[in-house]
This record gives C-alpha cells, sequence and structure tokens, in this order.
C-alpha cells in the first residue's frame, strides 16, 4: 500500500496561484502513475491531472490545460500541482492518488481544501 500525504491548499483570490505537494510513502515502486482529482460540494469527484514517475508525460483535463501544472520530484518522492489563474469553480477538495496506470488509482490522500474566492 501506498501512503499520500497533500499539503498547500488554502484560500486564495481568484487569478491568484496555489502550489499543492503529495509526499508517497510505503510501496511506492508499484505506482507508476500519479494524479490530482478534486471534488466540489454536491458534485463528483473528477480527474484533474497525473503524470507517469517513470516518462514525466502528463495528462489535464481540459478545463485546466494552460493553468496547472502537475511535476515530479522521484528523489523526493513528491508530486505536485501548481495552479495559476485561478477561478472561483477551481474550489474543491483536492485528492493525490496513486496507481498503476492513468485512472487506476488505488491509492488515496485525505485531501486538502482549496477555496478561491471571487
Amino acid at each position: 500500500q501506498v501512503q499520500l500525504v497533500e499539503s498547500g491548499g488554502g484560500l486564495v483570490q481568484a487569478g491568484g496561484s496555489l502550489r499543492l505537494s503529495c509526499e508517497a510513502s510505503g510501496r511506492t515502486f508499484s505506482s507508476s502513475v500519479m494524479g490530482w482529482f478534486r471534488q466540489a460540494p454536491g458534485k463528483e469527484r473528477e480527474f484533474v491531472a497525473a503524470i507517469s514517475w517513470s516518462s514525466g508525460t502528463t495528462y489535464y483535463r481540459d478545463s485546466v490545460k494552460g493553468r496547472f501544472t502537475i511535476s515530479r520530484d522521484n528523489a523526493k518522492n513528491t508530486v505536485y500541482l501548481q495552479m495559476n489563474s485561478l477561478k472561483p469553480e477551481d474550489t474543491a477538495v483536492y485528492y493525490c492518488a496513486a496507481g498503476p496506470r492513468v485512472l487506476d488509482f488505488g491509492s488515496w490522500g485525505q485531501g486538502t481544501q482549496v477555496t478561491v474566492s471571487s
């Protein structure tokens, strides 16, 4: 099992930036892909971005392309989500996830709240 701990959420004004971090520990070798998801109140959890540990290939949902950047530091077992030009509709609890392939995530973090005020 992989343990994931997120940090970096908070309150920011529209147009501002935040950087989320997710540190992985445990059986990290079993997780080829790391991802970020979010869940807004009353809505289903949705995919935001993902990255391959080995190749660095990235994937994004359309609504965050050009504003969000996912990256990783293999030496620190840490994945980041840099969020720029934030909008009120980005407000959600953001979850880090790990798994063997894209959209096949079996390990989840506890979530970190991101609130964007208008």
